[in-house]
């Protein structure tokens, strides 16, 4: 870890401003059983509502932090606390011990990166042993599956012209029924991805006659990805990788490692969030802009079983490293290279006609893109008629954020223009962060933001 983090910095590590305020209540010596640190890690044990102390934990190499308490956020208070706690007086934290627990923890992130390196090298020798074997496996094993989702497709096209037939109109509990078994079905054809958007469709069927247009649009999005699916053969590399994408075939990611486009940059966090996928999965979406190259970039994590994430990217900072970006038409997820945290001085934002210009050339390049990062220099938002709106150069663009957020920002901003970071899905904007161009490092966060 930087014998330079700040306070600051380990702020930014916090899921939300809940948790940085919990833990800031945390951080008095006489809440603590026992904490210490070495080269490796740091570590200590916080009282709780039980008889035994939570157990918390972070490698100094990465900020990954664990804690035996039920929190379901990464990091939790406990792994925040012990992190200010250390900036505040890494002297106290010298002389210690370092416990079993904390060992075993180190050893088994170790064990897991060497067996992931293990298998990248028995994979490469497998290939290097008998590369056409290697080569024709995959390809039968590729057509294998190409096969269940062309007939998948199939089935899913068919069903939609049937609701199309009827009219969506007089789309029922039972059509919703038989949505949710296609949707299964999809999932068994393995193509889940397409399971998602046809959920999606359902839910904005669901929200009446004003998303009739947005369910139509995923409807239209499922019947393209069967048209791709048929025509695969004809279809160009990136083109070819949109469509995988959109079917939820994912890339291996050793593959993307080693053969995907690499881009060196200054790379800047504009910001991120993470949520729950399932009692015991958490998902962190970082989104970064490279200050030379102008390109977006999105790291995508997951985390299970509180095992917390392989690494910290603070928001508002930049890191000079390499990333390489897995296949597509307008690329966006990537991978990360070790990162360094570098100082640059004020950065502009992007006037808001560019923003928008740029985002519509990527769905227009990838229709089946979820979302794309946005940051609208210049903006105020607004209530209006119970919906908040962000008021902007290029006109009033919607909101997708809860009230407690919302009137956060509005707080934050107090009536002047702000840059605002978001998810942008074509229809609504998610913030995920603001800052004001004459204090770029104090920063709004969205607490409920997903």
């Amino acid at each position: 870890m930087d014998t330079a983090l700040t306070r600051e910095q380990v702020l930014a590590l916090a899921p939300d401003d809940a948790s940085a305020k919990a833990a800031g209540g945390l951080t008095g010596a006489a809440k603590w059983v026992s904490f210490g640190a070495d080269d490796d890690a740091i570590w200590g044990e916080c009282k709780g509502s039980g008889a035994k102390p939570y157990q918390a934990q972070a490698e100094r190499a990465t900020l990954a932090t664990r804690c035996s308490c039920p929190s379901r956020k990464f990091p939790c208070k406990h792994g925040l606390a012990l992190l200010l706690m250390y900036v505040q007086s890494a002297a106290t934290f010298a002389g210690a011990a370092r416990p079993a627990w904390v060992d075993e923890w180190l050893s088994s992130r170790k064990d897991r990166a060497a067996k992931k390196e293990k298998a990248v090298e028995t994979a490469a020798a497998k290939v290097a042993a008998d590369p056409a074997a290697a080569a024709a496996s995959a390809a039968k094993r590729e057509e294998g599956r190409w096969k269940r989702i062309e007939a998948g497709t199939a089935e899913l096209s068919r069903w939609i012209a049937d609701q199309f037939r009827r009219g969506l109109a007089s789309f029922g509990d039972e059509q919703r029924r038989d949505a949710r078994a296609m949707a299964a079905r999809m999932v068994d054809a393995q193509a889940p991805g397409l399971s998602v958007l046809l959920l999606d469709a359902i839910e904005a069927l669901n929200g009446g006659l004003d998303r009739q247009r947005e369910a139509i649009e995923q409807f239209g999005l499922l019947q393209l990805a069967h048209e791709g699916v048929m025509r695969r053969a004809a279809l160009s590399p990136a083109r070819l990788a949109d469509v995988r994408t959109a079917l939820g075939w994912v890339y291996d990611k050793d593959d993307v490692a080693a053969l995907g486009e690499p881009v060196s940059d200054r790379w800047r966090v504009l910001g991120q969030c993470q949520f729950e996928r399932d009692d015991r999965l958490h998902e962190r979406r970082v989104w970064l802009r490279g200050l030379d190259t102008g390109r977006d970039a999105l790291l995508l994590d997951y985390a299970y079983g509180g095992r917390g994430w392989e690494g910290a990217w603070t928001s508002g900072a930049t890191y000079a490293t390499t990333l390489r970006y897995f296949p597509g038409s307008a690329p966006l997820r990537a991978l990360a290279a070790t990162a360094q945290a570098v100082a640059v001085d004020t950065v502009n934002d992007a006037d808001v006609d560019r923003a928008v210009d740029a985002a519509s050339h990527a769905f227009a390049a990838n229709p089946w893109l979820p979302c794309v990062p946005l940051v609208l220099a210049g903006s105020t938002p607004a209530r209006h008629d119970d919906a908040w709106r962000l008021h902007t150069g290029a006109g009033d663009v919607r909101l997708a954020i809860g009230d407690a957020s919302a009137w956060s920002l509005l707080a934050f901003g107090g009536g002047q223009p702000l840059s605002v970071m978001g998810e942008w899905d074509g229809r609504r904007l998610r913030p995920l962060a603001a800052w004001a161009a004459q204090s770029p490092r104090q920063r709004w966060t969205a607490e409920d933001a997903l």
